[in-house]
């Protein structure tokens, strides 16, 4: 679980950031998943647009997505949102309170 000064933070580091998966019309499959885990234990935070044709709204993604792979929901604006999970093996982003 997030504070909200972390959130603050992810949401910063990720405002410049390119969405790097996009959830269309083949909905959220396994193998999309697989690769968001991938992504989440290499980069630790990732931002996703969801297409217009998907059926889903962003929220809506970014809630099953996060439970599928036990991340947080940084932010959900428009038809983006970026997810947190800190790594298990080599942790890139760390917090100072």
């Amino acid at each position: 679980m997030l504070t909200g000064k972390q959130r603050s933070t992810l949401r910063a580091m990720a405002n410049t950031m390119e969405p790097i998966f996009q959830v269309g019309k083949g909905g959220l499959t396994e193998e999309f998943c697989a690769g968001l885990d991938a992504a989440l234990e290499a980069r630790e935070l990732v931002k996703v647009k969801v297409l217009d044709n998907s059926g889903w709204t962003a929220r809506e993604a970014a809630d099953a997505l996060s439970e599928a792979v036990e991340a947080d929901v940084v932010s959900v604006i428009g038809s983006k949102f970026v997810l947190y999970r800190r790594s298990q093996k080599k942790q890139r982003i760390f917090f100072y309170d």
